[in-house]
């Protein structure tokens, strides 16, 4: 509802006039959260938080559960049917070896050793083919130049991405506004500045922009690889200003950019045809089922939290960094980019949610995210000015952010105080023995 009355402005003066508009929105919305906040306390800041109308889920994400890209059919098919066979493979061998007789078993023991270097040389053969593969499929990110792995070609991902749309499509029927509601307006207008103040990057200008706005409580966003942008009304609710909303959406508009959903899964496929291997080899050697299924999950686990994670979360902070840039051409107050994730933060620790270590999530802590968003700021502050966009006025919203905080924790203290009072007062004296 904050941000409705952007509407009206025109939009050269959009992102000017939003601060202050944010501005008024954060003090209104302080004095509600002090007259909420009596059961407050400063151990746990409080169990109560309405100042930005935040709605707190379990975890929150600006992209899908899964990825946001489709997968090759054929992957979608054959995956399975590889670990299947790799499984019944190695089994197979296992049980081949224990049929043997001893003597075949020391026979063959013996030929392994006079022929180690033969099969050494097979093995390295082997490697080396891989190695000719990988290198040879690598290919630069657009706009940041790093080297990145690439199995599938985009433009038929991107087809496939169309069977993605309408599988949203079909589960948020019904739940879609209207173009003419304020709420997909503001969404519309917050993408085509994007859009247009970007469009040197060929990347941006290629793809066309279509908006959906779901009516869902959720605090979540994302862009499909075709350009299909999808805004839940629970991240329009959280944001605080256009600005904040404006990065968010600079930041999924960069996943789309950089190819990261194709990339995602190059890695995957790529990983995945290397544990088959592995997963041979786990079935083969250990002597039971169950110690073989044991090793299988413990295979899996370390390709997840080894190279999986560590990946997406990678790749989110090449998009949050590419996201600010977009943002600060736009004329974005890329300030708010890290209050936003600071939000988050207090959000998550009012509503009791227990802090996972990063290395557990695909995606940055929010801590570490806010941090790294002030890292890069300066940077993004330059490339606003040479853009030529309009000086900032007013105080940095970080600084609001600060001082809110404070001003929130002393005021929580001093109802502490007579509350305390209160407490004491009502209770019963006790006559003292004579």
């Amino acid at each position: 509802k904050g941000l409705s009355c952007l509407l009206n402005v025109p939009n050269t003066q959009l992102y000017n006039n939003a601060h202050h508009i944010s501005g008024r929105f954060f003090s209104q919305s302080s004095q509600t959260l002090e007259e909420k906040i009596t059961s407050l306390q400063i151990g746990s800041v409080g169990k109560h938080f309405s100042a930005w109308s935040i709605q707190v889920t379990r975890s929150f994400r600006t992209s899908p559960s899964f990825q946001a890209a489709p997968v090759p059919l054929f992957w979608i098919i054959v995956k399975p049917a590889q670990k299947l066979l790799a499984i019944i493979l190695g089994r197979s061998i296992r049980n081949w070896w224990k049929a043997l007789p001893p003597n075949k078993r020391e026979l063959l023991k013996q030929s392994a050793r006079k022929n180690k270097w033969k099969i050494l040389l097979g093995v390295s053969s082997f490697g080396v083919l891989f190695v000719m593969f990988y290198f040879t499929h690598l290919e630069e990110t657009p706009i940041t130049g790093r080297a990145r792995l690439l199995v599938f070609g985009k433009e038929h991902f991107r087809e496939l991405s169309q069977m993605e749309y309408d599988m949203w499509m079909e589960e948020f029927k019904g739940k879609m506004l209207p173009e003419t509601d304020v709420c997909y307006q503001v969404v519309e207008r917050v993408v085509g500045h994007l859009s247009e103040s970007n469009k040197d990057i060929p990347q941006v200008s290629a793809l066309e922009w279509v908006i959906h706005v779901v009516d869902e409580p959720a605090i979540n966003a994302f862009v499909l690889p075709n350009g299909q942008v999808f805004v839940f009304t629970g991240l329009l609710n959280a944001v605080s200003d256009i600005h904040q909303l404006s990065f968010i959406l600079g930041h999924e508009i960069a996943h789309a950019v950089l190819e990261h959903a194709v990339e995602k899964a190059s890695l995957v496929h790529f990983l995945d045809f290397l544990s088959l291997i592995f997963l041979t080899m786990i079935w083969a050697i250990c002597p039971r089922d169950s110690l073989a299924i044991v090793g299988q999950w413990i295979q899996s686990k370390l390709q997840e939290f080894i190279f999986d994670r560590p990946y997406s979360r990678t790749l989110e902070a090449e998009a949050d960094k590419v996201g600010l840039q977009f943002a600060a051409k736009a004329c974005v107050d890329v300030r708010a980019s890290s209050v936003f994730w600071q939000q988050m933060e207090l959000a998550e620790t009012i509503e009791g949610q227990p802090k996972l270590p990063e290395w557990l999530s695909t995606h940055p802590s929010h801590e570490n995210r806010a941090e790294h968003l002030d890292r890069l700021i300066p940077e993004a502050l330059k490339i606003r000015e040479s853009c030529n966009c309009p000086t900032l006025s007013g105080p940095d919203p970080r600084l609001i952010f600060k001082l809110s905080m404070q001003h929130l924790l002393e005021s929580s203290k001093d109802q502490e105080i007579p509350n305390s009072t209160k407490q004491d007062l009502s209770k019963p004296k006790l006559d003292s023995p004579h």
